[in-house]
């Protein structure tokens, strides 16, 4: 009869340490997205943080409101076709050249994919302290209006509140355009999702980020 009686209090335990560790992420996410133009309409919608609680002693809810944006629902694998990639480096490159800060450096290689719909072109990054960052991308026709959006990840399942989106309008898009760019406050790094949606048209489309 001792380990039913134990049961009672270890479900108690477990229930206060996940309230305790979501009222922490909930401090920390809304620390991420106070820096970088919160609630900007883009794809997706506006970028915040939902309410997480619950009553002392009863497990929270975790509730998504129109300011938290879910993960787009379909991504577009990068194809990396060396013929691909050789036809849209060079114009991300000029457009680069021209919209994002002087002494920015690419991080990592630039990917390419399909965009339209739900499909949407994805690459990860690990933003780091006292660092800022860019992204450009461009697409094909018939796409006419391209959107970057950097999507904080998360271990809350469905939840990827908006960092940042890009302001710009047609078929090439930059987050983080000179004099400015997305700077990195918190003292720790973060994973960020760089995701590439269409807003008009389906085709080629391509991404590459850059550090400073």
């Amino acid at each position: 009869m001792m380990y039913k009686s134990l049961i009672l209090p270890i479900a108690l335990v477990s229930l206060a340490s996940l309230s305790s560790f979501v009222a922490c992420k909930k401090q920390d996410q809304a620390a991420v997205t106070g820096g970088y133009q919160p609630g900007q309409t883009g794809v997706g919608g506006a970028g915040g943080v939902a309410g997480v609680g619950g009553a002392a002693g009863t497990a929270p809810v975790v509730t998504a409101a129109p300011a938290v944006t879910a993960a787009p629902s379909a991504s577009a694998p990068a194809t990396n076709d060396p013929t691909l990639l050789a036809a849209v480096q060079p114009m991300l490159t000029q457009l680069a050249s021209t919209q994002v800060v002087a002494g920015s450096k690419p991080l990592g290689t630039a990917v390419v994919g399909n965009v339209g719909g739900a499909q949407t072109l994805e690459t990860q990054i690990l933003l780091q302290p006292n660092k800022c960052y860019s992204a450009v991308a461009i697409g094909s026709p018939p796409i006419a209006e391209l959107n970057i959006q950097f999507l904080a990840v998360t271990i809350l399942p469905g939840l990827a509140p908006i960092l940042a989106t890009d302001q710009d309008t047609g078929p090439s898009a930059v987050l983080g355009k000179k004099p400015n760019c997305y700077k990195w406050a918190l003292p720790l790094p973060a994973s960020v999702k760089v995701v590439v949606q269409s807003a008009s048209g389906t085709g080629i489309a391509g991404l590459q980020v850059f550090e400073k």
